[in-house]
């Protein structure tokens, strides 16, 4: 009985490893907050880094053109997947604001910045405005300047984010976190891990989610 207690005192850890140019990663996290809301879950989430692209020029690329080359995607295809993806945001309450000139971004300086903002217990706000600052204002997150803009509208120090950004101190420590999770067998994202053992890929659906949810709530009790 003392065990059972104590399990269910225990918030749901959930580690999510993701990047911010990822739409099925907001996608993913907002069905999962829906479920979570509705089954009432008390849980903790931890973000991680991952790189979609860490090749990417600063420069960034035009989405179009991306699709393109990396997955073969033509246009008629990306129109689809752009409508689909706007349609799911809409039901989640999250706004896709794709124009024909949307380009996709390198994200390392972001995951530093993320980092830095774990310190001071800002990284969940931080994340989700980036995601918006990307998707919903096309806003370029390989520019050191817009991204202290960001952290400062979450509520962050502009001239610390600058500096954070500048002098690369967590450089080496979101290449580690991002070499622990691929040496776990992360290849694509998004990857979410419930009390770090049971892996669950991709945006799977509210229903999938509280589904989910039920099964680990039996298995812990």
């Amino acid at each position: 009985m003392t065990d059972q207690t104590s399990s269910q005192a225990t918030p749901l850890r959930i580690d999510i490893i993701s990047d911010v140019m990822c739409p099925w990663c907001i996608i993913g996290y907002r069905q999962l907050a829906t479920a979570l809301e509705a089954k009432g879950v008390d849980h903790d989430i931890h973000w991680h880094p991952f790189e979609l692209n860490p090749n990417m020029p600063p420069e960034g690329q035009d989405m179009r053109e991306h699709l393109a080359e990396k997955y073969g995607t033509t246009p008629v295809q990306s129109d689809e997947n752009r409508k689909h993806l706007t349609a799911l945001g809409a039901d989640l309450g999250f706004e896709f604001g794709f124009d024909d000139g949307f380009r996709m971004h390198n994200t390392f300086n972001a995951h530093q910045l993320l980092h830095w903002a774990d310190g001071q217990g800002r990284k969940h706000d931080l994340k989700q405005a980036l995601f918006a600052a990307h998707f919903t204002s096309g806003r370029n997150l390989s520019d050191v300047a817009v991204l202290a803009d960001v952290a400062a509208e979450t509520g962050l120090d502009r001239d610390e984010a600058l500096a954070v950004l500048r002098d690369r101190r967590f450089a080496k420590a979101v290449r580690e976190e991002q070499r622990f999770w691929t040496e776990q067998g992360i290849q694509g994202v998004p990857a979410i891990v419930f009390d770090r053992k049971h892996l669950v890929t991709g945006a799977q659906g509210v229903d999938s989610y509280v589904s989910i949810l039920d099964q680990l709530a039996q298995m812990r009790s």
